[in-house]
């Protein structure tokens, strides 16, 4: 067996983007940028939303928690991998990468269902807006985060247990800049079935049924805002959504492309990167363009008339 030859490991080679010190100082410069734009757009939409009395409402409470899990989701990776660009030696602890790997699955996982959420919202805007005060009230938006949260953590729980039962070879290598849970389990020195089970069925309960809950929501939103008969009326409801829609398209295509993308392991490191990296810096930057509340709230923040 593979294992009676193995040494338990104490710490994880992490794999980087090139040894070339040149290219590691660009990368470092653009990464750094990268997370302080994300820093200050996730910051900011949630100071925006605490200071502006006119984003008091369910869909910017919603967007407030966004903005707090990509800042964290980001956290989660870009400090560590920041410091493994100018460190000649890439590694990370045993722990450190439990810890990782828990918090990458938590936050990803939460963000989902937040954005499952916003949709349920939106749904409920447009389709039933005589309702809508009564139906979203603090009370449920609460509930909702504290549910997506709860997922979350269930998922997080569920994958770090998982991979700590696995056995690994002290000389592993991952091929990747942090700690993600797929590359890991075919790091293991024994068999994976059982991982793999847990890791599909997270996946499969998890994911699937945040992006049912998204389907319908606009299925049903399509449908009302076709039966409405003025442009106008058209183009306001239509308007509500396009931010969200962007946002769900972003953050779900590069989940997609990340996860499912039979291609080499170098581009798989760069869709990790605008996955894990970029997403975050956008969806911020999105409700900051395209959302007319948003804009006005900045203004009169900044008392610019």
């Amino acid at each position: 067996m593979a294992q009676s030859n193995c040494t338990q490991a104490t710490e994880f080679s992490l794999a980087g983007f090139t040894e070339d010190p040149v290219t590691q100082v660009y990368l470092f410069l653009l990464f750094l940028l990268t997370y302080l734009v994300t820093i200050v757009g996730n910051l900011g939409i949630i100071i925006l939303i605490r200071a502006s009395p006119n984003l008091y409402s369910p869909m910017y409470y919603f967007l407030g928690n966004l903005a707090f899990v990509d800042l964290c989701f980001s956290t989660i990776i870009t400090p560590k991998m920041l410091v493994d660009l100018m460190s000649e030696k890439k590694s990370i602890a045993y722990a450190g990468c439990v810890a990782q790997v828990f918090l990458f699955q938590l936050f990803g996982m939460t963000e989902y269902f937040l954005l499952a959420s916003m949709a349920y919202d939106r749904y409920m805007a447009i389709c039933h807006p005589l309702l809508y005060p009564l139906v979203m009230s603090p009370k449920c938006c609460f509930q909702l985060v504290t549910g997506s949260c709860l997922v979350g953590l269930t998922n997080g729980v569920g994958q770090t247990i998982s991979m700590s039962t696995l056995p690994f070879c002290s000389s592993s290598v991952i091929d990747l800049f942090f700690c993600d849970i797929s590359p890991l389990i075919s790091l293991s020195a024994c068999d994976t079935t059982l991982s793999h089970i847990i890791l599909t069925t997270a996946a499969s309960l998890f994911g699937v049924s945040s992006i049912l809950v998204i389907l319908l929501s606009y299925m049903a939103i399509i449908a009302t805002i076709l039966s409405i008969n003025s442009a106008e009326g058209k183009r306001k409801a239509f308007s509500s959504c396009t931010s969200h829609l962007t946002t769900v398209s972003i953050s779900y295509g590069a989940s997609f492309f990340t996860y499912l993308n039979p291609s080499s392991r170098g581009a798989d490191k760069w869709a990790v990167v605008f996955y894990a990296m970029v997403t975050p810096m956008l969806n911020p930057l999105i409700y900051s363009l395209r959302n007319k509340e948003v804009k006005e709230a900045f203004r009169g923040l900044l008392k610019i008339k």
